[in-house]
Formats: structure tokens, C-alpha cells, sequence
């Protein structure tokens, strides 16, 4: 997955702000050219959760929203790495190889996806 997708979440959610990346680096004390680079996806999403934490707050990004668990999963997706939370769970890494061989196998419709979605959840 590239680390754009994470980039691309980050600058829309600046926008909505109403906010350049000047604008909210200056309010937010953030280097811009890292941010430029995330948002460009040319630098690597940290996936240190303090640091996710602030840049959510930053981007007014509620902690547990959906918004937020976006965030955070591209942010990990983006750096090739499974989020903490699913990893501490026995029994969701135990799906885990189900998981990726349906998705390589073939391309699920949105009803098979939910269902796998559903299923994991009920792990």
C-alpha cells in the first residue's frame, strides 16, 4: 500500500480545516516539509502513536471515530506494519492468514467483504 493513501487522508482533512500547509504548520508547530512529504506520500506516516495522536488532534481527528481508526490503519498499512491492537488479539492474528489469502485469491464484493469484516469483528 502506498503511503500516499495516509498522505492523501492527512491533506484532506487539513483542507477541511480551511487551513494551507503553512497556515497549519505555523498554528501546530509542525516542520513543513515533513508534512509536504507525508502528504505527498515521499516520507514514510509515523506510526509512533503519540505522534499519530498529535497530528489527529492537530487535524481535529476525535480519538476512536472512525476518522481516527482510518487514520491510524492507513498510517500502519502505509509503513507495511499491522496495528498494535489487532496484533495484541490471539484470535484476530490467528485470521490473519485467511484474510490475506482472500485477498490475493480474489477481488471480494462489498456483501463478502462485510461479512469477512463482520466475522473478524465477532473474533
Amino acid at each position: 500500500m502506498s503511503s500516499n493513501l495516509f498522505g492523501q487522508f492527512f491533506k484532506k482533512k487539513r483542507i477541511e480545516l480551511g487551513m494551507t500547509l503553512r497556515q497549519f504548520c505555523l498554528e501546530n508547530n509542525f516542520d513543513p516539509g515533513n508534512i509536504s512529504k507525508i502528504e505527498r506520500g515521499i516520507m514514510t506516516p509515523p506510526t509512533n502513536a503519540e505522534k499519530l495522536g498529535q497530528y489527529a488532534k492537530s487535524l481535529n481527528i476525535k480519538e476512536g471515530s472512525n476518522d481516527w481508526h482510518e487514520f491510524v490503519d492507513l498510517a500502519h498499512a502505509s509503513s507495511g506494519r499491522i496495528p498494535e491492537e489487532i496484533l495484541s488479539n490471539k484470535n484476530l492474528v490467528s485470521k490473519l492468514p485467511l484474510v490475506f489469502r482472500t485477498l490475493r485469491g480474489q477481488k471480494l464484493t462489498k456483501d463478502q467483504l462485510n461479512k469477512l469484516a463482520k466475522k473478524l469483528k465477532d473474533a
